[in-house]
């Protein structure tokens, strides 16, 4: 299986950083292909331009935008998330939301024409990869974790889950999240991250 596995965050120690490199373990145990889209080491522009958002009107196929005026980044990696079998995001949560590029990240690669096209009544969006079964999102936040469901509703699941990838019929969706990582000591770090290593090493779909 494929897997492509996005990042976003900009210190190389961070919690992150760590995850990521457990989950990257856990799926060579597996014998799994992993490819990692580093958003800070790439340079990725989060910020979508006006010449961009025109293209985003007018696609409604792969073949109505012009890619010439696009980030060649988000092209380069819409082709290869579109080439996997299951997508792994990994960031931070701040302000209970995730960070600049990551958010920029879905704005200009989960994009129309490049990930998914509309379908002909126009009421609905499929994405354009046959292959791409499942997403697992993997997050790190300060706030606890029953605060953050019952004060701020859980909303990463929502704006990233139901709001992208449900939209766009991805059926398996997974939240792997781990909250007051401030105040974690390091056997408690070190018990996430053979979470996460495990977890990644029995990823099926």
């Amino acid at each position: 299986m494929k897997v492509a596995l996005v990042v976003a965050h900009p210190y190389e120690g961070s919690l992150c950083r760590a995850l990521l490199a457990a989950a990257l373990d856990g799926l060579a145990r597996a014998g799994h292909h992993a490819d990692v889209i580093d958003l800070d080491a790439a340079g990725f522009n989060p910020v979508m331009s006006r010449a961009e958002l025109g293209q985003f009107a007018r696609g409604k196929t792969p073949e109505a935008i012009d890619q010439r005026v696009l980030d060649p980044l988000a092209i380069e990696f819409a082709r290869r998330l579109n080439e996997s079998d299951h997508l792994v995001l990994v960031f931070p949560i701040w302000w209970e939301l995730m960070p600049a590029l990551m958010k920029g990240f879905i704005d200009k690669v989960i994009f129309p024409g490049l990930f998914y096209r509309y379908e002909d009544s126009g009421t609905g969006m499929t994405k354009l990869s046959p292959s791409l079964r499942g997403v697992t999102m993997v997050t790190t936040m300060n706030t606890p974790s029953l605060l953050y469901r019952w004060v701020f509703g859980g909303a990463i699941r929502f704006a990233v889950l139901r709001g992208v990838f449900w939209k766009l019929g991805v059926r398996s969706r997974t939240w792997l999240n781990f909250s007051m990582v401030k105040e974690a000591s390091g056997a408690k770090r070190a018990d996430w991250l053979e979470q996460v290593r495990t977890r990644f090493a029995r990823l099926s779909g």
